[in-house]
Parts: structure tokens; sequence; C-alpha cells
């Protein structure tokens, strides 16, 4: 089994795989809902970002200020040479579980499969609790925390629904990009969707 959750496994694929890769879905698949709830001008944090193409095409549909960090100094690196020195697009080698920003930092987190990764790893309940922790801090008031998953509601509510994190959560569903768009995705079948669990800090919870 892959080592997800392990920094090493991410550098050694990486160094051999450098193309981009998008996990679960393209900005195309999550672009309305992101839009829904995450402003153009916002601070936005990209979490795990990875060699995605989503903050790539985040920028070009007009969000202007992405800050990109991942775990993998290889990966990083290599969208710093790719990207160069572009307005408003900053790449950091970080680790998600204790962030270097300062306390109500951004309007949006945006984690793509971060969180998933992490619970395939060691201590992984910790490691998630922290870094779940992190971004409430960094998040400012009425700021929106977004993870697109391939993890059922069962087992994710209860790292997103804690008490001290004042968030309200809600969990929408997109068809995974190998469903047929024209067929109506059984939202109860979690091998054809993938969830998108909506976190607002302070918030009342979104109505469907």
């Amino acid at each position: 089994m892959a080592q997800y959750g392990k920094p090493s496994y991410w550098d050694d694929r990486y160094t051999k795989d450098p193309e981009p890769f998008d996990w679960y879905q393209r900005y195309s698949g999550i672009k309305d809902i992101l839009s829904t709830y995450v402003k153009k001008e916002d601070q936005i944090l990209m979490s795990g970002a990875g060699n995605s193409r989503l903050s790539e095409d985040m920028a070009e549909d007009g969000y202007k200020s992405l800050y990109n960090i991942d775990i993998s100094q290889v990966v990083v690196q290599q969208m710093v040479a790719k990207m160069g020195d572009r307005m408003g697009f900053e790449w950091k080698q970080m680790d998600a579980t204790s962030l270097d920003f300062s306390d109500e930092s951004f309007d949006a987190v945006v984690d793509k499969a971060l969180m998933d990764s992490l619970l395939c790893g060691e201590g992984s309940t910790a490691n998630v609790n922290k870094m779940c922790a992190e971004v409430s801090r960094v998040l400012k008031p009425k700021g929106v925390y977004i993870v697109i998953s391939y993890g059922i509601p069962d087992n994710r509510l209860s790292y997103l629904e804690r008490k001290d994190y004042n968030w309200s959560v809600t969990v929408k569903t997109v068809p995974k990009p190998t469903v047929s768009a024209t067929a109506v995705p059984d939202t109860k079948d979690a091998s054809s969707v993938h969830y998108i669990y909506i976190m607002q800090k302070g918030a009342a919870a979104a109505k469907e």
C-alpha cells in the first residue's frame, strides 16, 4: 500500500513523475461549489496542493490570492520553477499540521485529498485533528474550509464537527469524473460520487 501519509513518499513520487496530476476532481467539477463559498478576491490557502492544476485553473478564472503549500519540497521547487514569479500566486513547503501563518490569515482553505492522505498515515487521527485545529486558527471569522474527499460522512464528520472549531458543516456531493454527465448519480453510492465538506466558521449551516 502506498504510504500517502509520509513526506518521503511524496518526494519520491514527484521526483519520478513530475507531470501534473489532479486527485478526484478537476476545477470544472467543483467550480460551482467553490464560487458559491469563495470570492475571487479572498485570501485562499491551498493545502496539500501538490502539482494539481486546481490553483492554476482558479487563477485563470480570476482568483487573485492563492497560497499553495505542500509537505514535499520537491514538488514546491517544481511548481515555483513552472509558475515563476506570479503576483498573488505563492508556493511554500509547509506541514499542514503546523502552519507558519498568523491567526485569522485566510478567508478560505481548500483541501483536495489532503485529509484523506493523512488518514492513510501513522498517527492519522492525531494528525487530522492537528490539521483541523490549524485550519480553524488561520481562518478568519466567517471563513470557509472546503474538503474534497472520497470519505463518506460517517467516516469524516467526527473530525469536522468538533465544538471548539465553531464550524457549521454542509455536505455536498459531485459525480466522479468517470460517471457520465448525463447520468443522475446515486448520492448513497459512494463509488459514484466524491464528497465536498464545507465548514463555515461561526456561521449557520447553508441550506441545500
